[in-house]
């Protein structure tokens, strides 16, 4: 009987502390705005839809259900009923930090900083939201306040430590600071999570054309134009250093690509801007004009008419007209298929993004095998995160154009993004076969083999990259990685000497090889490396602690001492340096620890007792006669 009462009482316990309110007077908008707050929480598309339908009929007018109908305003593009359903909910509950923080997200985007600013901070206030710090971050880096974006910078990293453009900011910060070489570094960082972030390799190539390194910035800026072709900085980039080199062609093919072509400039390639998109310009420009303008007044259906207006203009730079033109040709169904690529072109131009890609479409419709429109199509549907689309019309593009390596490696990109790492790593094939020492290329497919388990094919292609840049160190850290789980311990010491080798003055490396010859018992060697490593940098913890613990393994015991005491001053939190310590004390004084008090006591008196026997019974025996 005492146990049913025990479980019944452990049952009611549970049902009243799990919130259930009986239906005894709860407050239906409070509850509302509760799970209204838990709703960023939820991932899955089907209970986030249940929870706002539950939300909204807790309480249809209050706060939290302004706030639901602003999230569905947001999915469904529109700002401005976003923007006032935010507000709304504000006026509703002044506290409420997510309506705060969204309402800042979109006042950012339309450049509106000094609102933003104010109503991220009230989102912040309550949420430490990674996107909160990364538009706080922008804002502050535009009004020049460096060290608290940076610290906003961090604190988004903390969420999204996969966004490249986070470790982009930094770099802009450090670069603002006068700090290059921290600058590369977030760089790196970005581009070690998305290989073909453009904006990492655009800011890494200017650092070296500042040093005068053109080399390595050109090498930067064709990793860039391969990841996004229609970059025009990048063209004109590489422009200005093909000129600076003597290489005139290139460089003039160069500023084709970045809208800026020169009078010897080389004939655009199959994969620039179609015919129709750069006309020849006539000496009698804008008497052809006037005559296609009266034309159009006697023949006001003329599609011909209309279409060779579009272009005039357009060659003219006079791009509204141009477009007013190309859409009378399209309203009258013009089956030229480059006239709709080029309004495409101009609503790019213009970043009218969803009227280009309605253009491209219909210039796919009119003809299939436009390959330039399925490759703006397709560019702008990867950008704008519509991967399935993306990888369609690449694919559309690539049966039509086979020979593309460049926009075969978009669609590896793409397909690795998603998860489909099989399909992935067929397309990175397709481009190694066409392109076998493409570095990007080998070394994305290394990644992927190496996710996979392949650690011989992982280790094949990251050798590939190594033949092409030495000094390429993400690449020699994860055949580090790779050899260390093979136990392939020569191979690592092979490879980190060559490490040393290009980077002597960094003391890590001469750490980690120390580390190598340190667990082959090479120890004279394993000494000479922790030793440089301490000597470029004195304060090396790791170095001065492994020195340490060499220095006891070949019983040189007092240099172990002096050195972990070195050790223990650079870096007091070093575990092993305070259990190193205790065991070379020991070995000095080798006596057995006591126990406890009791014990202690017991004994000496046990043992002054034995000693003042002894002494009793001497004298005894001196005092016989």
């Amino acid at each position: 009987m005492l146990n049913i009462r025990i479980t019944l009482l452990l049952m009611t316990a549970v049902t009243l502390l799990t919130g259930f309110t009986w239906g005894f007077g709860g407050d239906p908008c409070r509850d509302a705005r509760e799970q209204a707050d838990t709703l960023e929480s939820i991932r899955d598309d089907v209970l986030i839809r249940q929870r706002e339908a539950k939300i909204l009929e807790l309480c249809p007018d209050g706060a939290a259900a302004h706030y639901v109908t602003a999230l569905q305003f947001e999915r469904v593009g529109n700002t401005d009923g976003a923007i006032s359903e935010y507000r709304k909910a504000q006026l509703k509950d002044r506290g409420f930090a997510r309506a705060s923080g969204n309402l800042g997200l979109l006042y950012a985007q339309k450049g509106m900083k000094d609102e933003a600013a104010v109503e991220l901070a009230k989102g912040l206030g309550a949420f430490s939201d990674p996107r909160y710090h990364k538009a706080m971050a922008i804002i502050l880096v535009e009004r020049k306040v460096y060290s608290l974006a940076a610290y906003h910078y961090g604190e988004a990293v903390r969420g999204l430590p996969r966004d490249p453009s986070l470790f982009t900011g930094l770099a802009e910060i450090h670069m603002a600071s006068g700090q290059p070489d921290r600058a590369l570094e977030e760089y790196q960082r970005a581009l070690s999570i998305d290989p073909g972030f453009d904006k990492a390799h655009v800011g890494s190539a200017a650092i070296h054309l500042a040093r005068n390194d053109q080399d390595k910035a050109l090498a930067q800026l064709k990793a860039a134009a391969t990841a996004t072709p229609g970059n025009r900085e990048v063209h004109l980039m590489m422009a200005e250093i093909y000129e600076k080199k003597g290489d005139q062609k290139q460089a003039d093919y160069e500023y084709l690509l970045g809208g800026k072509p020169r009078k010897t400039a080389a004939a655009p390639s199959a994969l620039s801007a179609p015919a129709a998109a750069v006309p020849v310009v006539s000496p009698t420009l804008d008497k052809d004009i006037e005559g296609l303008k009266a034309q159009l007044k006697e023949q006001p259906e003329s599609v011909t008419a209309y279409e060779k207006l579009g272009s005039l203009y357009r060659s003219a730079g006079r791009d509204d007209e141009a477009i007013a033109a190309y859409r009378e040709a399209a309203h009258r169904n013009s089956s030229n298929s480059d006239v709709y690529v080029s309004l495409g072109a101009l609503y790019e131009k213009r970043e009218q993004l969803d009227e280009a890609v309605v253009s491209y479409k219909q210039a796919i419709k009119v003809k299939p095998d436009n390959a330039d429109a399925r490759l703006r199509l397709a560019d702008i549907r990867n950008a704008r995160g519509f991967y399935q689309e993306a990888v369609e019309q690449y694919s559309e593009f690539l049966k039509l154009k086979p020979e593309s390596p460049d926009i075969q490696l978009k669609l590896a990109r793409i397909l690795a993004r998603t998860k489909e790492a099989g399909l992935a790593i067929d397309a990175y094939l397709a481009v190694l076969k066409h392109s076998p020492d493409n570095v990007d290329a080998n070394r994305e497919i290394a990644a992927l083999y190496k996710n996979r388990g392949a650690a011989e094919k992982a280790i094949e292609h990251y050798r590939m990259v190594l033949a092409q840049q030495k000094d390429d160190m993400e690449t020699r850290n994860s055949l580090v990685a790779l050899y260390v789980k093979n136990k392939q311990y020569d191979e690592i010491a092979e490879l980190l000497k060559g490490t040393v080798e290009l980077f002597p003055d960094d003391p890590n490396n001469h750490y980690k090889l120390g580390l190598i010859y340190d667990f082959k018992k090479d120890y004279d060697n394993a000494i000479a490396s922790y030793k440089k490593a301490i000597e470029l940098k004195p304060d090396h913890a790791r170095s001065l602690n492994a020195l340490g613990r060499v220095y006891m393994k070949t019983g040189r015991l007092s240099e172990a001492k002096e050195t972990l005491e070195l050790a223990k001053k650079a870096d007091p939190n070093l575990e092993e340096t305070a259990v190193l310590l205790n065991n070379i004390r020991d070995e000095f004084n080798p006596e057995p620890r006591k126990i406890s008090k009791g014990k202690k006591s017991k004994s000496k008196k046990s043992k002054k007792g034995a000693k003042q026997s002894k002494a009793t019974a001497k004298g005894a025996a001196k005092k016989k006669p």
